[in-house]
């Protein structure tokens, strides 16, 4: 019964092992998605008139 538990315990410490990595690789799958989410900065207009090149 006791080698039960330790291999019980065993395989529940490689879960917890392997979802710890899923998660961190999950918020940066998050991360990604909200940066792309940010609107990007309008281009700002030029004021004044432009010239045209002599040809």
């Amino acid at each position: 019964m006791l080698s039960t538990h330790k291999e019980l315990a065993h395989k529940l410490s490689q879960l917890e092992r392997k979802i710890e990595k899923h998660d961190e690789k999950i918020k940066l799958i998050f991360d990604a998605i909200r940066q792309l989410m940010i609107p990007p900065e309008p281009k700002r207009k030029r004021i004044g008139f432009i010239q045209e090149k002599e040809e």
